[in-house]
């Protein structure tokens, strides 16, 4: 029987991960060209910079609550073999989705909060032809985190589950 418990706390880091990712795609950097008061040169202007800590603080939740479901399935390799069955097949197809969404989501978040705190400070100070932009992050990186991360909360739960049903079935039925 799949632990309550690890179901419940990994279900609630997930949705705090999910709505830290949509608070940082809400309040993501957004720069604008602001001249001097003696229109010498040219500086980028940011709004505030808290989309960087939320998107950080969704990849450290994300990431933990995958550490929780890993080492509570045995991260699917250690531990005892499962019997053969649909339980144990759908396990492996699942741990094997989970990691990829898992890993996309974490990319996405990584990606965006380093982005996001990347600022340049002077545009145009000397003569140049091509000065540097106040680019700021894409719209969508951090939503994108977000859904994958909402996809892995729920493929992760249910590999859990499927991994303990297989894991309970072995302990039903040994092979020997």
């Amino acid at each position: 029987m799949a632990s309550k418990l690890v179901i419940i706390i990994v279900f609630i880091l997930d949705l705090i991960a999910v709505g830290l990712a949509i608070a940082a795609e809400q309040r993501r950097s957004v720069g604008k060209v602001v001249p001097d008061n003696e229109k010498v040169y040219e500086y980028c202007e940011y709004g505030s910079d808290i989309a960087t800590s939320y998107g950080a603080g969704a990849f450290v939740l994300l990431l933990t609550s995958q550490v929780i479901i890993m080492v509570a399935s045995r991260c699917f390799c250690c531990g005892k073999a499962l019997n053969p069955g649909g339980s144990r097949a759908c396990a492996i197809m699942l741990f094997l989705i989970c990691w990829v969404f898992f890993l996309i989501a974490e990319v996405c978040l990584l990606a965006a909060s380093i982005r996001n705190a990347y600022h340049t400070k002077y545009r145009k100070m000397w003569n140049i032809d091509n000065p540097p932009s106040c680019e700021v992050i894409r719209k969508g990186v951090f939503a994108a985190g977000a859904s994958f991360a909402l996809f892995t909360a729920i493929v992760s739960q249910f590999y859990y589950v499927c991994y303990s049903r297989a894991r309970d079935d072995y302990n039903k039925n040994p092979p020997y």
